[in-house]
């Protein structure tokens, strides 16, 4: 196996650093719709946006725009949060900011893009209450407070229509930047400045649309243009000192195609960067976060001198660490990949750390930006989906992210707010990387994993159908930590990548090759069946299920299989409509003589959602057989474990009355998902295998980051 030579973005070298006394490990997960009052709705779409802290650094605020006003959390146990409540605001908060007991609020309340409005609300934290405004004469977006208290930045963006025309510039009216002096924390609203910045970009100039504003120590302003393709400086004394355009990247090594596959050998055209976030890092230097929007999105982050001299640019750098803990999104290939939006700087100790939001990877990248020219990647953290704000509250070693993607209303997860610490305990993610191969191996979405006999310190993955069109089996050394994807065997017919296969089950045939279990979709012209593929990935037999029992198929099949001799066991994950009520398969496959049995698995009492079955491994004389509901977080009930003895399985012909299985139960699952990151129960738990010890391993399947955290949990549970 060769090894890939490092770059200095590399989490290989930075995640096994022995220089690296400190880390960030998430230490709560706190569900904003835990904000929500008793009796209100809790179904009703939430989020959590742009987040900030007070100054003692116990109460985070944070914007809800969906609820129409802002959420209050207690961290004073920042390992236990508490709900404080929502405060409505009649209008969409954008950034919130607390000083001496009082919220300052943007609160957009535009009727419409071409006629907009708002305000800065100014609330009292004691009695929840509206206290002072001022009319902003347009739609905000980012506040930034100076570093001395003195004034507020407000961009108000009066952002375009992206259904009109192209969707592109211009779209009056303009945007601007407002100055709002503050006296001892009280709005001076008379001495409101407003700054206009047209006629100063090459895009769209007399319609620029400020996106986020930073205040330096000095008193001096940085505004992203983001649709504009732009950046402006201002001065302490209000007016324009600087500007520049953001500039176009040349990408390499990236993935330009939404095609089920992760190819990492494209080339691009000039992007241009179009930054959203913006943060000083010093007097003289901010960083800028390349999310894109209708033009372009160069998938990083840049590092200016004030002048607009670019000091870094980091490329795709960041999007390869990110594919590298399988969290990159392949369906977002073909426009801004993982789409760098939020940012927070600041100083823990010696160490200056820039922190990266990826929107669509779901990922806080840590950097140590100590040399401005070559920042160290040293941490890739895991978020909720979609995180858009950050705070980093150095004083008590902590970092905050607010995620806003709420995906409740589909039975999936809810908008979280997650706080991290810095302290001298081990990354507790990731925990299964690919850095170190020489080629990238980008990877997700596992929904099998199996042994191999005589084979140690390795196991066995295989990604399902969100990468279709390059179905893999993935090599784990499970020696190193994190474990460490070496090798990738696409699954081939005829010599070319396999076409719609969706991988739910994988088993060793004692040969080098492995036999593997194939959900199939009647919808998609996808048959449920079984697959024998040779050591080199090439399927040398596909064995169908029978006619009579696919005249009673749903849509949820098969989703694990095991060897035991010559006979295969195939796990169905929920009930076929021959199935009676509570009960699923365990279909049988003799080898030899090519007959179909079946036992029935009685399934655990039915929740919220529904219940199956998601894996089959063999230890010993017992087949052990993982059960799951679909449920995610606080809601989730039943991610188990259990067993039945080999003796016992005595399968019965198809069609006949199948003998109901004993089952033990030998393994809760959900302590260990919700104590190995401090995060949210994730839903998949779809992988079960045994090492050469005896020891049961454990995956969870990612779904690609679609709808998901992209949150990968692999971990040694032990003997079971």
């Amino acid at each position: 196996m060769k090894t890939r030579l490092l770059s200095a973005a590399s989490l290989l070298a930075l995640i096994t650093s022995p220089t690296l006394a400190e880390s960030f490990n998430r230490i709560a997960s706190f569900p904003v719709v835990a904000n929500m009052a008793e009796g209100e709705d809790k179904a009703r779409t939430s989020s959590a946006e742009i987040i900030s802290v007070s100054e003692d650094g116990n109460t985070l605020i944070y914007t809800d725009s969906p609820l129409g006003g802002v959420g209050l959390i207690d961290i004073t146990d920042a390992a236990a949060p508490k709900a404080l409540g929502n405060i409505d605001l009649k209008g969409e908060p954008t950034t919130a900011h607390i000083i001496a007991g009082k919220a300052f609020v943007g609160v957009n309340t535009s009727e419409s893009r071409a006629n907009p409005s708002g305000r800065l609300a100014v609330i009292d934290l004691a009695s929840a209450t509206e206290v002072e405004s001022c009319d902003l004469g347009g739609q905000p977006d980012s506040v930034a407070v100076a570093p001395d208290g003195s004034f507020l930045a407000v961009a108000v963006e009066n952002e375009r229509d992206e259904e009109a025309g192209d969707g592109g510039l211009p779209q009056m009216p303009a945007g601007y930047v407002v100055k709002l002096p503050l006296d001892e924390g009280n709005l001076d609203c008379a001495g409101l400045q407003k700054i206009d910045l047209t006629g100063l970009a090459a895009v769209g100039a007399e319609d620029p649309e400020p996106e986020f504003v930073d205040v330096n120590a000095a008193g001096e302003i940085v505004v992203t243009l983001q649709e504009n393709n732009h950046i402006v400086v201002i001065g302490a004394d209000g007016a324009v000192a600087a500007h520049f355009p953001a500039g176009a990247v040349v990408l390499e090594g990236v993935d330009t195609r939404t095609d089920g596959r992760l190819d990492f050998t494209a080339a691009t055209d000039p992007i241009p960067r179009e930054p959203d976030a913006v943060k000083w890092l010093d007097a003289d230097h901010f960083a800028t976060a390349n999310e894109g929007d209708w033009k372009g999105g160069s998938r990083g982050f840049t590092i200016w001198n004030k002048d607009g001299t670019v000091v870094f640019e980091s490329g795709a750098a960041l999007e390869h660490a990110i594919a590298e803990i399988g969290h990159y999104p392949e369906k977002r290939s073909k426009a801004k990949g993982i789409e760098p939006e939020g940012m927070e700087f600041a100083r823990f100790g010696e160490v200056p750390y820039l922190f990266i939001l990826s929107e669509r990877g779901s990922v806080v990248a840590a950097y140590d930006v100590t040399d401005l020219t070559a920042p160290k990647l040293v941490q890739l953290l895991p978020s909720g989906i979609s995180p858009e704000g950050a705070v980093a509250i150095p004083a008590r070693n902590l970092l905050v992210t607010a995620n806003e993607a709420d995906l409740g209303e589909d039975g999936a997860a809810r908008a979280h707010v997650m706080i991290y610490q810095l302290s001298d305990a081990a990354p507790a993610y990731p925990m299964l990387t690919s850095a170190g191969t020489e080629d990238l191996i980008g990877w997700g979405a596992l929904g099998a994993l199996a042994s191999v006999e005589g084979v140690e310190g390795r196991l066995f993955a295989a990604s399902d159908s969100v990468y279709g069109a390059m179905p893999s089996i993935y090599e784990i050394d499970i020696t190193q930590t994190p474990a460490r994807i070496v090798a990738q065997t696409v699954v081939t017919r005829g010599g070319e990548p396999a076409q719609k296969l969706d991988i739910e089950g994988l088993t060793s045939d004692g040969e080098g090759g492995f036999w593997l279990a194939n959900e199939g979709d009647a919808a998609k012209l996808v048959p449920h069946a079984i697959l024998h593929v040779d050591a080199k990935g090439e399927i040398k037999k596909e064995i169908s299920l029978p006619i009579d029992l696919l005249a009673q198929q749903t849509r949820f099949g098969a989703e694990g299989i095991a060897r035991v001799g010559d006979r295969l066991w195939v796990a169905m994950q929920r009930e076929w409509g021959d199935d009676p009520k509570g009960q699923v398969k365990l279909l049988s496959y003799d080898l030899e003589s090519e007959e179909w049995g079946a036992v029935a698995w009685p399934l655990e009492p039915k929740g919220e959602g529904w219940i199956g079955l998601s894996e089959l491994a063999v230890k010993g004389d017992h087949l052990y057989v993982v059960e799951r509901d679909n449920l995610i977080g606080d809601a989730a009930v039943v991610k188990k474990v259990f067993r039945v003895k080999l003796e016992d399985l005595t399968p019965a012909k198809l069609g006949e009355t199948l003998p109901v299985v004993a089952k033990e139960e030998v393994l809760d699952l959900i302590p260990a998902l919700k104590s190995l990151t401090n995060g949210y129960v994730v839903d998949k738990v779809e992988g079960l295998a045994f090492d050469h010890e005896g020891n049961a391993w454990i995956v969870t399947d990612n779904d690609g980051t679609d709808d998901s955290s992209g949150e990968t949990l692999f971990w040694n549970a032990g003997q079971l």
